[in-house]
């Protein structure tokens, strides 16, 4: 009997569209070269972080990863016991001709509750908390403009961090993509920890 209930709300799950905020409009720069640019965020599971960006128009690839931390080569099985001080994370490559970094980071705080300091939805802890590493004083100011704007259209502290760029280590192979290879276990995953109910509730038709 379990079986088919749990097959049954797998489908139900995958059925649902993930919660998807608009990329706000603006007016993106060519880059020299057509050059790529990259920015890092932390925002709970990095399968879910991956799978919002990388339906960003602009973002050419979004790698799920580690970074904060002090270790080299983390594991994901020693990020997720605690002690490396890593957060999972997910490097987003884009092209800034087609969508500019501020724009980035207003996507970024309407996909996670910024209001949360121990986590994402159902999973707790340091390493699932949010925050924007920073490469330079332009993202600096950019993501400390955005942070500033969340909390005044929140009306509530944000407790997402800012704090600079460090190395960033590839998550293992099997982590990335996983919202494409798995796509049945990831919706059921992202409908169970509650990730699309609690954003709707925390940004409503803001996000």
């Amino acid at each position: 009997m379990k079986q088919p209930l749990f097959l049954a709300a797998l489908a139900l799950a995958a059925c649902s569209p993930d919660y998807q905020p608009e990329v706000p409009k603006g007016e993106a720069h060519p880059a020299a070269g057509g050059k790529l640019e990259t920015a890092v965020f932390a925002g709970g599971c990095f399968w879910c972080t991956e799978s919002d960006f990388e339906k960003v128009p602009g973002v050419k690839s979004a790698v799920s990863g580690f970074t904060g931390g002090k270790s080299d080569h983390p594991t994901y099985e020693q990020v997720s016991t605690g002690g490396t001080g890593h957060y999972e994370s997910v490097k987003v490559t884009y092209d800034p001709s087609q969508v500019t970094y501020p724009q980035l980071v207003h996507y970024y705080f309407r996909t996670v509750d910024p209001t949360d300091a121990g986590g994402q939805f159902c999973d707790r802890g340091d390493s699932y908390r949010t925050a924007i590493f920073v490469a330079g004083p332009a993202q600096l100011q950019a993501a400390e403009a955005e942070k500033k704007a969340a909390a005044a259209t929140l009306r509530q502290p944000i407790a997402t961090l800012i704090v600079p760029a460090g190395a960033f280590w590839p998550a293992e192979e099997y982590h990335q993509d996983y919202y494409k290879k798995n796509d049945l276990k990831y919706h059921f995953y992202r409908s169970r920890c509650g990730r699309d109910a609690r954003l709707k509730e925390v940004w409503n038709k803001k996000a």
